[in-house]
């Protein structure tokens, strides 16, 4: 008995190291891109490994911050992500809504073609995006910006509001119609509160994607550098003949801690969306 509780302790004392040294392996890029953010120029190429900085300085996030024009970029990622993710959450929960609880002809084929759509690569979109935000006027603008990262099928969201709204009992719905609630009273004040972890899922992936986005809105910003992302705008810091790697490293510092922020705050939510949506 003894030796087999010996085994099972030295299992998982090797399973915790080896998931330790996995994690320490995964987060070190990470942890040196912000050590590299406060270094300077001399000391990252003397030490490009190391991550404590002998001699601590805010020059670089100063720099780029203000001289390489990142409050605006900053601000035009917060505010094209804000809208798109808005539309995204309200466009998938309402289609997710129609397809998961009413049976009307063609939805399967509807759903065929959705799930088909996930076989096309995005690059094959741009042109099709660009010609349709050219022909609207509004090239090089955040509003062209918020409509290009908003379309599209979005199936992975589509499939987690379908899965959710089929799996709810249909005595609510018809307790609703009984009260005197119609179709939309239905979906805002019953369905909505219910897929809140769905909802908060789809709003953390949507936002990490538009948020990251790096292709569209280069090719779309092209005619106007002051709408541009910071996806875009840590790609500035790479010249022809040097490259900025201080100026990049904070850049980068900066772009991916409001995403660690709100995976932090919201991981409880968005496991149990997860969660829920395998179950259902």
């Amino acid at each position: 008995m003894n030796r087999a509780k010996g085994k099972k302790i030295g299992k998982q004392l090797f399973s915790y190291a080896f998931l330790l040294i996995g994690g320490l392996i995964w987060i070190y890029p990470f942890l040196w891109m912000i050590s590299a953010s406060f270094k300077t120029q001399p000391e990252f190429f003397a030490n490009r490994l190391g991550l404590i900085p002998e001699n601590l300085t805010l020059d670089n996030i100063v720099r780029i911050w203000n001289k390489a024009n990142f409050s605006q970029y900053f601000l035009n990622t917060v505010i094209v992500t804000l809208f798109s993710v808005l539309i995204v959450l309200i466009m998938t929960m309402m289609a997710g809504y129609a397809m998961g609880r009413y049976k009307f002809f063609g939805k399967k084929f509807i759903m065929a073609v959705f799930l088909g759509s996930i076989a096309i690569p995005l690059v094959s979109t741009i042109i099709p995006t660009f010609e349709v935000v050219k022909g609207m006027g509004l090239l090089g603008t955040k509003t062209g910006l918020i409509l290009s990262q908003a379309g599209g099928a979005h199936v992975i969201f589509l499939l987690l509001f379908t899965s959710f709204f089929e799996s709810i009992p249909n005595e609510l719905e018809e307790a609703a119609k009984m009260d005197g609630s119609n179709y939309f009273q239905t979906f805002i004040h019953i369905m909505m509160p219910l897929c809140k972890p769905i909802a908060t899922t789809v709003v953390i992936m949507e936002t990490i994607w538009a948020w990251n986005a790096f292709m569209l809105p280069l090719v779309l910003t092209l005619n106007n550098p002051a709408s541009r992302t910071l996806a875009v705008g840590l790609y500035a810091f790479k010249g022809e003949n040097t490259v900025d790697w201080t100026g990049i490293a904070a850049g980068g510092t900066i772009s991916v801690i409001p995403i660690i922020i709100l995976f932090i705050c919201m991981q409880k939510y968005f496991v149990e969306g997860i969660a829920g949506a395998v179950k259902s």
